[in-house]
């Protein structure tokens, strides 16, 4: 993506009564300081603000709704500094079609009475009590929002000194970024279907519909074709990489290697002359020798790749490779997982897959190890095997939802140490706060594929903003 796409484009105005400005001197520059102060705290490198200023007649609001539109806003914050009609803020949100954050925000914690009621003058003290006058319009702009089936979000809190609030906002916009993002993004999609595997088969057009990706259908064929110009330098250098990202275990044969490092390049350039940003793949190449070569050897390439921020899932999972998206866009990882069995005895779920993994979330370096079959599938080879960084994680499950296409499954635990199955696969002990029988039948109950994505540090309450701003549904059970 070029930078103007990275780029979060903040639409910000402020909102006021024009009757005020002749009637309290001083009061409109006052509230324009406000709106200063909020557009200085939401920018950043990533992100650029549209300055609407003190929006305070209808007309000046049509204007604004224009201007939101030829400056491709992808957000709108509406600060309420005083009392305001809804008639000037409605056509902003009407015209700018963008998720609405409105902001409730009072200078400080109170007004002070004792000094405010020793003014004097009643006009300053009106123009002082309107200076505080934040919450005021709300609900009038709510109701008419409301009553038009209008989706906005709301922040209350304090202009200073309000870490709670403005922790709340920068989720917010966080959110916001996560959705430009995907909105942004190729998705790569590589062979078919795991035969049988039905809650894995997945629309695309409520994909790109509801999270705006592009669906790029790429051949095994191509990825195949690149593999065969791939010369014995660039194969020597990329097991070279391996050994630097991974822990290559001693029984890995040097042929096995130069086979993944050979598909691994491949893998680089067919992701690059794709434009992907995402990608999930499962092909068995039964009939084609050469097809099945490159499959079977896809694994530390994809890990790579995904460790890179371009998540590989397998087995086709197009909602899954989503989430490890959405996980990784949050800093936290996403590595591909599923149900490997429950300990009853310690009250744990282990779960893990083979397949990539994602080494920015791994408890200890991966390891590389050969395994003689790839269970129920085609083929033999290198494989990776890690435990995910003890501590805090969340699961994120992509779930169809008959109303809105999607919704986001959450859960929050620990993974824990303990002794895990040393079979070349990725694999982890968790912890959830409801226990593991409740949490497998709770989890279960949403209906989700049987795969999700994991990442390190507990993410619900951001999470179900990046929904709300998606208008998906969500649940989290723990």
């Amino acid at each position: 993506m070029n930078q103007v796409d990275d780029c979060l484009r903040i639409g910000l105005m402020g909102i006021g009564l024009e009757a005020y400005w002749k009637q309290f001197e001083g009061l409109e520059e006052r509230l324009q300081g406000y709106l200063d102060v909020v557009a200085t705290k939401i920018t950043s490198n990533d992100r650029s603000v549209v300055q609407l200023g003190l929006i305070d007649t209808p007309q000046k609001a049509c204007s604004a709704g224009h201007e939101c539109r030829r400056q491709d806003i992808d957000v709108l914050v509406i600060y309420a500094t005083t009392y305001a009609l809804s008639s000037t803020v409605l056509p902003v949100v009407l015209r700018a079609k963008v998720p609405v954050l409105l902001l409730n925000l009072q200078p400080e914690a109170a007004i002070r009475y004792a000094q405010f009621n020793s003014m004097g003058d009643r006009t300053a003290m009106t123009g002082e009590w309107l200076a505080y006058c934040n919450a005021c319009p709300v609900p009038e702009i709510a109701n008419v929002l409301t009553r038009l089936g209008i989706s906005f979000f709301q922040a209350t809190g304090m202009l200073h000194d309000d870490p709670e609030c403005w922790t709340q906002i920068e989720a917010w916009m966080k959110a916001a970024e996560i959705a430009k993002t995907l909105s942004h993004s190729r998705m790569g999609l590589m062979g078919h279907y795991y035969s049988g595997m039905l809650d894995i088969a997945t629309d695309l057009a409520q994909v790109s519909g509801r999270f705006g990706i592009h669906v790029e259908i790429v051949e095994v064929d191509q990825l195949t074709a690149l593999r065969r110009g791939v010369d014995s330098a660039a194969v020597r250098s990329k097991v070279a990489q391996f050994g630097e990202f991974f822990k290559v275990e001693e029984d890995c044969p040097r042929a096995e290697l130069a086979r993944a490092a050979k598909t691994a390049v491949a893998l680089d350039q067919l992701v690059a002359e794709n434009d992907l940003q995402l990608m999930a793949y499962y092909y068995m190449g039964t009939g084609v020798p050469e097809n099945e070569d490159t499959m079977s050897s896809i694994i530390l390439g994809a890990s790579m790749l995904t460790g890179r921020h371009v998540p590989v899932a397998g087995e086709y999972e197009v909602k899954n490779v989503i989430a490890m998206k959405i996980m990784d866009l949050l800093g936290a990882g996403g590595s591909f997982t599923e149900y490997y069995a429950m300990d009853f005895s310690a009250d744990l779920v282990l779960m893990g897959h083979d397949g990539p993994g994602h080494i920015g979330i791994a408890q200890d370096k991966i390891r590389v190890r050969p395994l003689r079959v790839y269970h129920g599938k085609v083929g033999a080879g290198l494989s990776v095997e890690m435990s995910v960084r003890y501590g805090a994680v969340t699961l994120l499950s992509v779930v169809e939802d008959p109303k809105r296409g999607f919704k986001l499954l959450v859960a929050e635990g620990e993974s824990v140490p303990g002794e895990i199955l040393e079979i070349g696969n990725t694999n982890s002990r968790y912890r959830f706060s409801i226990g593991a029988r409740r949490f497998a039948e709770e989890w279960n109950a949403q209906g989700p594929a049987h795969h999700c994505a994991i990442g390190v540090g507990h993410h619900g309450a951001q999470l179900a903003k990046l929904a709300a701003l998606l208008q998906l549904g969500f649940k989290q059970v723990c």
